[in-house]
């Protein structure tokens, strides 16, 4: 087996909080945003080219959305994610799937395995996504196909409701909890992730913005913060119980803005996707 030359570069501060955050949250994960994280698996899976026979690997595989639709078209799948919990989750939701824990920049395949290589969220959660993309590059076959998708950058108004809400109640970034580094930061806009897959070596590179209405009702919206799930987890929990109380009645009064029918909310979202050739 061809082992990754990034497997000796010492994991960052982001990734070891990235660890910290996700610890044990696959259950909530699988409750409350994972629904919100299924929107682009399908144009996902159609940029990578997913279909009868392929060889598909699905990196930072969650709870199994995203290798469940891709079996369902008639892949053969593999899949990975850092934590534990997510890859039994993916197996509990995928009966028979090659799932085993590993994390970007050190994936446990040889050179060319795999005919696509999908990842749907995962850069937001990496501390080198550079090298991550070349590590997905590395696994695919010339010719193959990798997509990914990513956070749009500044969020769209749903994605930054509950954030408004911990703004508003004094609560901040724990002191922990890193940002990415300078150095290995991007736009988070669609030149920005293009460019990144050009600068990995990936040909014909195109990236486009997915934009929808997330709808639910405000309670299920704010489960997955309130259980400690992502960076906005943390900051609304970082002063305890005082702190999401107060959060939470900010985040009732703003709930106002996204009314739909039948008590929930329509919360728009913006993502991006990019892909390009091995």
């Amino acid at each position: 087996m061809t082992t990754s030359p990034r497997a000796s570069r010492t994991t960052t501060p982001f990734d070891r909080a990235e660890r910290r955050i996700w610890s044990g949250k696959a259950e909530a994960y699988d409750r409350t945003y994972a629904r919100l994280c299924a929107h682009p698996v399908p144009a996902l899976l159609d940029a990578a080219e997913v279909g009868p026979g392929s060889r598909v690997l699905d990196v930072g595989c969650g709870s199994g959305t995203v290798s469940l639709a891709a079996v369902a078209r008639g892949a053969a799948v593999h899949a990975v994610d850092a934590e534990p919990g997510m890859v039994d989750a993916s197996r509990r939701a995928v009966p028979g799937i090659a799932a085993c824990i590993a994390r970007l920049p050190e994936l446990p395949y040889e050179d060319d395995a795999f005919d696509a290589v999908v990842g749907n969220f995962v850069l937001n959660h990496v501390g080198r996504p550079r090298e991550a993309l070349a590590e997905l590059r590395r696994v695919t076959r010339p010719g193959g196909r990798v997509a990914v998708t990513i956070w749009r950058s500044p969020g769209a108004p749903g994605q930054t409701l509950i954030g408004r809400a911990a703004q508003a109640a004094g609560l901040t970034r724990p002191d922990w909890l890193p940002a990415l580094a300078p150095e290995d930061d991007f736009p988070r806009n669609p030149e920005g992730l293009a460019a990144l897959l050009d600068a990995a070596g990936f040909l014909g590179v195109r990236c486009s913005e997915v934009a929808w209405e997330h709808r639910c009702g405000p309670d299920a919206w704010w489960a997955g913060a309130e259980r400690g799930i992502g960076a906005i987890g943390q900051v609304l929990n970082g002063r305890g119980m005082e702190g999401v109380a107060a959060a939470r009645q900010a985040y009732d009064a703003l709930c106002a803005e996204f009314q739909a029918t039948k008590g929930r909310l329509a919360l728009p979202h913006v993502a991006l996707l990019a892909h390009g050739g091995a």
